[in-house]
């Protein structure tokens, strides 16, 4: 195939860890077919006449130190990549939410921008899972402290409480009706009642892990199970998780044949599922991870799907610019 201009747009990458970032093998992957890199950041970006521009520099990575050498600023359209890889981690702020709308400016008949700008602005990884009710634990979305007390009280006692903005685990609390501290928790992570926050049903399975689902175009590739630390409540790898091999159930399928098509419609192309036991607590769009820890455990290479199937989008943009 025609060597790809693939455009990255991601946090410093003086800053990755290699042993553990997705972005990282698959950038290793694009390079080592034959792809050339080319490296942004958020701020990289701009637009004039309604054109999306950004400000790159050509990059060449290896498992060395240092692990990238950048070539030159140069600045041109984005249109005139063939893909653009929408990998900036979590906080999704303001400064995301206005790049998703630069990239929608991106002429989809010339570039492939994945994840598709709408979906990321569509889709907060709190939130989409709502849509797939048979899937999730029981949950409620509220500000109202006495609403949530009261549904805490619904499950038994206790619940998961974490904000609709938060990520790697940050914010994310075990109440029960024992801890005398509930309160002045759930005055803090509702700011007093003026902010949203996601109640759920606490799920003791996350003693056992909770399990990330790499899913391409609504396929599951592989999965790895984050145990928590005996002190934590929370899996993420982050604050601890261990990660251990973990094999796709028939209902981790199902979930994923649940999401599926929406998933698709929404261009929403490569994700990770968060499982617990039985039960789809959230559906991570910006930039997951996990490939790399899958990767060691079940010895296989998930990158290179991720690459064939960017290639063969890339393929058909271009068979549709030579028909049309």
């Amino acid at each position: 195939m025609q060597p790809l201009r693939i455009g990255v747009i991601m946090d410093p990458i003086e800053k990755i860890d290699t042993d553990k970032d997705t972005t990282f093998v698959l950038m290793l992957e694009a390079q080592q077919r034959g792809h050339e890199l080319f490296f942004m950041e958020l701020d990289d970006l701009f637009i004039r006449g309604g054109t999306p521009f950004g400000r790159y520099r050509r990059i060449h990575l290896a498992r060395a130190v240092p692990h990238y050498e950048v070539g030159e600023v140069n600045t041109g359209a984005l249109a005139d990549l063939d893909v653009v890889l929408m990998r900036k981690d979590p906080p999704f702020d303001m400064k995301f939410f206005f790049a998703t709308h630069l990239l929608s400016l991106v002429d989809e008949k010339k570039c492939l921008v994945m994840n598709h700008p709408k979906g990321l602005r569509e889709a907060n990884e709190k939130l989409y899972a709502l849509r797939f009710p048979e899937q999730i634990p029981d949950t409620l979305v509220s500000s109202n402290i006495e609403r949530l007390r009261a549904f805490m009280e619904e499950l038994g006692g206790e619940m998961i409480v974490k904000p609709l903005d938060g990520c790697g685990g940050s914010g994310v609390f075990y109440l029960n009706y024992q801890d005398r501290n509930t309160n002045s928790i759930l005055e803090a992570a509702t700011d007093n009642g003026r902010k949203l926050v996601m109640g759920q049903r606490y799920l003791p399975e996350i003693r056992k892990g909770d399990k990330r689902i790499i899913v391409l175009n609504g396929e599951p590739l592989g999965a790895v199970l984050r145990v928590p630390l005996e002190s934590e409540t929370r899996g993420n790898i982050h604050v601890g998780g261990q990660c251990v091999k973990a094999d796709l159930t028939p209902r981790d399928r199902e979930i994923c044949e649940a999401l599926s098509a929406l998933l698709i419609a929404d261009g929403l192309y490569f994700v990770g599922l968060d499982v617990i036991g039985n039960f789809l607590t959230e559906v991570n769009v910006t930039s997951p991870t996990g490939i790399q820890e899958i990767n060691v455990l079940d010895g296989v290479r998930l990158e290179s799907q991720v690459i064939d199937f960017v290639e063969a989008r890339v393929k058909r943009i271009r068979q549709n610019r030579a028909e049309s």
